[in-house]
């Protein structure tokens, strides 16, 4: 199976022209005011256009609603709908039907519990993410459900086995290639450990993450 490549996160031109340089599969995109990462909607149409027509495009979304779907859609070329804190098959599967696209769940993890709760959606969602469950927020503060930088316990997956499966949470240029060896994903999905700065993407980490992934 060949391996997917999400860049995830990006904020500027420049960010996207060398994720896709780099051989990224897949451009995401953040769509949520509380994270650090989230592009307006006003720019996304110009980020959307630098993404070349063989890299696959992927807004990020926190439980939305149609108007915004409707919006995000209407910004430039989506290709697929990452949906995060949407805990309800009826909802993916008229997500789909809506919009003609590929849905993919996001999944937080802390136990086995929490695998065996995203693998329950994976007769629904095209795809299943499995990303590290984050800590509450403080009181008063927004809740943000991925880029928390952190790692979980990889061992919590293995004998996972469904078709496409991703992985994120803590990847980095130092530890995919390791990720990918020993649980053999179908995609890795990097935001935060391809960073200088939180959310300002880094061009070398970028390209060094694509490397290590490939050559795992």
């Amino acid at each position: 199976m060949t391996l997917d490549i999400k860049i995830c996160g990006l904020r500027t031109v420049e960010a996207v022209r060398v994720a896709a340089d780099a051989g990224a599969t897949h451009i995401g995109f953040v769509l949520f005011p509380a994270s650090v990462r989230h592009v307006p909607l006003a720019t996304l149409g110009d980020l959307l256009r630098e993404v070349p027509s063989h890299v696959q495009t992927v807004a990020v979304l926190v439980t939305p609603d149609d108007k915004l779907i409707d919006d995000v859609l209407a910004a430039g070329r989506i290709n697929v709908l990452q949906v995060h804190e949407v805990d309800d098959p009826v909802r993916i599967a008229a997500l789909q039907d809506r919009t003609g696209r590929p849905v993919w769940r996001a999944q937080g993890v802390r136990t086995r519990a929490d695998v065996d709760l995203g693998l329950a959606y994976a007769a629904v969602a095209d795809r299943i993410l499995f990303d590290a469950r984050p800590d509450q927020p403080e009181p008063g503060a927004s809740a943000v459900p991925g880029g928390t930088g952190r790692t979980f316990d990889w061992s919590l997956l293995e004998g996972v086995t469904v078709p496409g499966w991703g992985l994120s949470g803590g990847l980095t240029p130092e530890n995919v290639g390791q990720a990918v060896r020993r649980l053999r994903p179908g995609l890795v999905d990097v935001s935060s450990g391809v960073e200088a700065a939180r959310g300002v993407k880094s061009a070398d980490k970028i390209v060094a993450f694509v490397a290590a992934a490939r050559s795992a």
